[in-house]
């Protein structure tokens, strides 16, 4: 048997939609593999009574099935379901690396990138890169149709996850078909402001090159207590504020000395509203990590 433990991940930053993402040092999903005839899936952890375990019906099944290799596959989910945090897509990375290695594909982590990304594909109806490619190489990440850039980065972040959700479709569907010419040319800005942020290992450009006036307000609309949230981060310390992938999860970026204060306005703004939730003061990471065979 084989484990692997993946990350969870912010996809979008802001002015990166569909192209941007990093891999969270914490929460993780750890998934287990052992060949078998067929692939069977069983799932345990957050929010694991809201996941199908038919292999038809679960992103992990449809990374088996790529690979041709069936495997009796468990999955402890660290990654609650609809969070905004990557967590299909972290269950998708864990299987491809420890499918590839159980099966001795020989694939890289690049060429992992689209085959954990049709298992995305069951979730949001697209097959994005956006999610698995932090979660498969770690860092900061850039997927087009080209394929993945890769940057190493330790940028502090805090991200705040309400008790409630965002289904990924309904997140998909606010997405406007056209925006002003000014409001690209200004994403655009703001998305290389961000690129060169995390090269730098600088929380300040990466903050200030989040800002978007595209996707992101459309999606701030789908989750209760935003505005104030956002507003609390920035007055604690943060240099950058947006919604995490399709939410209801929040991303700040902030230096380290701030990470504390910046998790407590957040949590206290949720609370201000009447809604539950929890912060994790991490950075960002590595990608999936394969451990000795059990």
């Amino acid at each position: 048997m084989l484990t692997v433990r993946a990350p969870a991940t912010s996809a979008n930053l802001g002015s990166g939609f569909d192209v941007f993402g990093i891999a969270l040092e914490t929460p993780a999903d750890v998934v287990r593999v052992e060949r078998a005839p067929k692939t069977t899936i069983s799932v345990s952890g957050a929010g694991s009574e809201y996941i199908p375990e038919d292999p038809n019906k679960n992103t992990v099944g449809a990374v088996a099935d790529a690979l041709d290799a069936p495997a009796r596959i468990e999955i402890d989910k660290g990654v609650r379901p609809s969070s905004g945090l990557g967590s299909s897509a972290a269950s998708a990375a864990a299987a491809a690396v420890a499918l590839n290695e159980l099966y001795d594909r020989g694939l890289t982590r690049e060429e992992l990138v689209p085959i954990a990304a049709e298992g995305e594909a069951l979730v949001s109806g697209e097959a994005h890169a956006d999610n698995v490619a932090p979660s498969l190489l770690g860092g900061f990440t850039v997927a087009t149709a080209d394929g993945v850039t890769q940057v190493d980065t330790q940028i502090p972040v805090v991200a705040c996850l309400p008790e409630t959700t965002v289904s990924t479709r309904d997140a998909r569907g606010v997405v406007p078909d056209s925006a002003p010419l000014g409001d690209v040319v200004a994403t655009v800005g703001n998305a290389a402001t961000l690129s060169v942020g995390m090269t730098r290992n600088d929380p300040e450009l990466v903050g200030r090159g989040m800002a978007d006036e595209i996707v992101t307000p459309k999606r701030t609309a789908l989750i209760d207590g935003y505005e104030r949230v956002h507003e609390a981060a920035l007055e604690a310390g943060a240099t950058g504020v947006t919604v995490s992938g399709a939410g209801p999860g929040i991303l700040a970026v902030c230096y380290e000395d701030d990470q504390r204060a910046v998790a407590s306005a957040m949590l206290e703004a949720f609370n201000d509203v009447g809604i539950d939730s929890r912060a994790y003061q991490t950075h960002v990471g590595e990608g999936a990590r394969l451990y000795d065979a059990e």
